[in-house]
């Protein structure tokens, strides 16, 4: 899952949502580097993070990535979990993407008692600035924020690969998704961060 999940999932737990969104910039036991709603954010991202990647459907779903780019697979379903969430967000949310986003921005730009990683408040600040959140209802977003992330290091190249194959697989991704998300949820609920 990626950004527009992590916040989905904080919001249906009634978790910190800049917590969740400093999951992936935190190294190490947070409960030393920060206060404890922000700590149980990130205990919580590092969750839906580990049982996504080993749902069974994952396993699926690799299966459908040629092995040249199946490495780099979990990345791009990330990206594609994203979309099929944003695009069919009425499904998952009673408010509308927009009105969640704004409010999700609001408070993920909290005043920290703890410096926050410069490159997470980069990041968030081009992604608010930006809408990516918004813009994942577009399929052609995912294709470019894939290039974007495969030009960021030459490890990265085969990256951009994948999106041929999301788009290939598209209606089946999408069912897969369907099917993954409400155990996410449930998971992540279950969870006492």
């Amino acid at each position: 899952m990626n950004f527009l999940a992590h916040l989905h999932i904080a919001n249906h737990c009634e978790s910190d949502l800049q917590g969740n969104l400093l999951g992936d910039f935190v190294k190490g036991d947070p409960s030393k580097q920060y206060e404890e709603r922000l700590v149980k954010g990130i205990k919580l991202h590092r969750f839906v993070d580990s049982y996504t990647d080993t749902h069974a459907i994952m396993k699926e779903t690799k299966s459908l990535f040629p092995k040249e780019v199946r490495r780099f697979s979990p990345i791009a379903m990330d990206m594609f979990w994203d979309h099929c969430l944003a695009s069919n967000w009425e499904r998952y949310h009673d408010e509308s993407l927009r009105s969640f986003c704004h409010l999700a921005e609001e408070q993920a730009r909290q005043q920290s008692e703890f410096p926050l990683p410069t490159r997470y408040l980069n990041l968030m600040s081009v992604m608010w600035d930006q809408r990516w959140l918004e813009s994942y209802q577009h399929l052609g977003n995912i294709e470019y924020a894939l290039i974007r992330i495969s030009s960021r290091s030459p490890r990265m190249n085969e990256l951009q690969g994948c999106f041929e194959h999301i788009e290939n697989n598209y209606h089946q991704l999408m069912e897969l998704f369907e099917l993954l998300y409400p155990d996410v949820l449930a998971a992540a609920k279950a969870q006492s961060f």
